[in-house]
């Protein structure tokens, strides 16, 4: 009969008391404290209250404005001031860790406050802003980023929503065989070494010495007439650039020793050369004698 009453469960609607073991009050390093000291005095400023509800200013009006369903672009002024200079002192009666913005904010609205409250003349009230533009433009800009972020929070996130999937592929030992070689494809190897080769043979070539003197008495000789040349024609452009600076080079020599003469009939026209006259006459005496 004990083991019949063991196995009875506890009528429906009553729940099995719970040994005080198992529910401790508190547990302090480790420790649990089934019931409070009798002596035990809690001072008021032993608890504090973190309150995280709301990311700023903005956001807490925006909620006193949305729990009233009231329009954001005809905001009463009075009424929510109040209702968020309250928030803020209990905010300052919990010792609430309260920024300063909040502050800010306060003093914005009651700014505005004070503007509308104060007469104005109807024509200036026409023409001028309202007090409350600039605050509706700050509510509304950030209702479209809250907004805005509370969609994308709303998307599936990597390791919260998704997880990528990490597959390790084992590290297979694959014995490579490698071809067999054919003799005429190393033949053909070979032809083709053979023929980048013979692109790379070299030539020598060996530059003409070009002689001072030489030219000058080729120039003399050109000119033993004694008659005029034009002074393109004692160059020739096929000897390329160094036979073409030996040639002025063989000019300059010979019109520094007097034995040219440079002829032109207007600025701007053809040069011409010929031998001066006492240079011609010793050309042909040097011809006799020889």
């Amino acid at each position: 009969m004990a083991d019949e009453g063991a196995d009875r469960q506890p009528p429906p609607g009553q729940q099995q008391e719970m040994p005080l073991e198992a529910a401790p009050f508190a547990m302090v390093r480790g420790l649990p404290f089934l019931t409070l000291p009798v002596d035990l005095y809690i001072p008021p400023d032993a608890l504090e209250i973190f309150l995280d509800a709301f990311e700023g200013p903005l956001d807490l009006l925006l909620y006193l404005i949305k729990r009233q369903n009231l329009d954001i672009l005809d905001i009463p002024i009075a009424a929510i001031t109040a209702q968020y200079i309250e928030y803020v002192d209990l905010m300052t009666e919990l010792r609430l860790e309260l920024a300063a913005e909040y502050l800010v904010m306060a003093a914005m609205l009651a700014e505005i406050k004070s503007r509308m409250l104060l007469p104005r003349v109807q024509a200036a009230e026409e023409e001028g802003e309202d007090p409350r533009a600039e605050l509706v433009r700050r509510l509304q800009e950030y209702e479209r980023f809250k907004q805005a972020a509370q969609d994308l929070d709303g998307l599936p996130r990597l390791e919260r929503d998704v997880f990528s999937v990490r597959v390790e592929v084992p590290h297979g030992h694959v014995q490579r065989v490698p071809p067999d070689v054919d003799f005429r494809e190393l033949l053909l190897a070979m032809r083709e070494v053979m023929a980048r080769a013979d692109l790379f043979t070299r030539h020598r070539v060996e530059r003409e010495s070009l002689s001072l003197r030489e030219r000058m008495s080729w120039v003399l000789e050109r000119l033993s007439d004694g008659g005029f040349l034009a002074f393109t024609d004692l160059f020739d452009v096929t000897e390329g650039r160094p036979g073409v600076v030996v040639s002025f080079l063989a000019l300059l020599e010979l019109i520094k020793a007097a034995t040219l003469e440079l002829v032109q009939a207007e600025p701007f026209a053809p040069i011409h050369v010929r031998l001066r006259e006492t240079a011609a006459g010793e050309i042909l005496d040097e011809a006799e004698l020889a």
